[in-house]
């Protein structure tokens, strides 16, 4: 590993990621970061080459769920073949952090967003766009998973500059501390202030609706326009999606970073950690609640109700903060259920097999 070592710390390699190796695996396989998903194939870098990959049949077969697949952002273990042109992935190594939402729809799924992450961009633009609510569900989302979140409000040459202050001041009365740069893709002012806080080896993902300017702020990132790019509706002031599927991009800066397909759903579950982590005043006040197990809806004593009533929570942040809980509540019931209908048909179906076999046999 000596030889490749500072390549695979380029691409974002640590000490967190080697110490769950065994040292015979580095013998065996070949390290690399899967760059790219496209549906049932994979696009790997081990720093010097990129290396088109399939899944090998075990991994396929024993995954029961999504989050069994390998992501944007995973390294993985590998063999390589034809002079590093074809790859085989036999395992995906521990996670540092995991991005993911409830697939879009009815359906009551993980969908994968993104892996090891270090910084997650999460964009709004300062048109119509902008909404406080929806940025308040991609910071659960992000803070339920460890990572750092900035907010980047794209299209700041459509606002005078005191509307554009106006509203970071609104962001900051819901997370004081999160960091708030404003930034426009037509005269590129605000780009330089995202290039420098985006450090070599380190990843970044870009999160947001699809016609905010993401993809446009990549190419800016980069200074060439090689990711597609689609016009917005001007009637709607709705994006169309540029980007397709997710991939990881290296900068001349040593920066790493992750476009995805806009969001126009985003669902959660499992998300107590991020709830508190960006209601984190609401988790105070209940602390002073009457009763320990207070659902903060109707009961005596609430200090969430009470600060609602004197003015010291929004009432529409509380209003999202409780939807959030009863869809995260239905969507982890739901997921549970469906798992263990899951397992009851694997069972019938080892049992059907087996019947079979035995009924061959004889």
């Amino acid at each position: 590993m000596n030889g490749t070592a500072n390549k695979l710390r380029e691409i974002g390699f640590d000490e967190w990621f080697l110490e769950t190796i065994f040292p015979e695996q580095l013998e065996q396989f070949d390290l690399a970061r899967v760059i790219a998903v496209h549906k049932d194939r994979y696009t790997l870098s081990n720093g010097e080459v990129d290396i088109q990959s399939e899944l090998i049949g075990k991994i396929i077969f024993s995954a029961s769920s999504p989050l069994d697949y390998p992501a944007v952002g995973d390294w993985v273990l590998a063999n390589f073949f034809n002079e590093n042109t074809f790859s085989i992935i036999h395992q995906i190594l521990p996670r540092k952090s995991l991005l993911k939402r409830k697939t879009p729809g009815r359906k009551v799924d993980f969908q994968l967003i993104a892996s090891n992450i270090d910084v997650a961009f999460i964009v709004q633009s300062l048109n119509e766009n902008f909404n406080l609510r929806r940025l308040e569900r991609y910071l659960v989302m992000v803070n339920e998973s460890d990572i750092r979140p900035i907010v980047l409000l794209s299209k700041s040459d459509l606002l005078p500059l005191e509307d554009t202050k106006s509203r970071i001041a609104d962001i900051h009365k819901i997370m004081p501390r999160l960091e708030v740069i404003p930034f426009s893709n037509e005269n590129e002012s605000g780009i330089d202030s995202v290039k420098e806080i985006m450090k070599p080896g380190l990843t970044y993902c870009l999160l947001g609706s699809s016609g905010v300017g993401k993809t446009t702020l990549i190419n800016n990132l980069i200074g060439e326009s090689i990711l597609k790019t689609k016009t917005v509706s001007k009637k709607e002031s709705k994006g169309r999606h540029a980007t397709t599927h997710r991939q990881l991009i290296k900068l001349d800066s040593g920066a790493m970073i992750i476009d995805t397909p806009g969001m126009r759903e985003l669902g959660n579950f499992s998300i107590e950690i991020g709830l508190d982590e960006t209601f984190s005043e609401i988790k105070i006040l209940s602390e002073k609640c009457h009763f320990n197990d207070c659902t903060h809806v109707g009961e005596k004593g609430c200090a969430v109700l009470e600060a609602i009533e004197n003015g010291q929570l929004s009432d529409e942040r509380y209003k999202n903060y409780i939807k959030m809980i009863k869809e995260s509540t239905y969507n982890e019931m739901s997921y549970l259920e469906k798992r263990r209908k899951d397992k009851q048909f694997g069972k019938l179906c080892k049992n059907v097999m087996k019947s079979k076999k035995n009924r061959n046999s004889t």
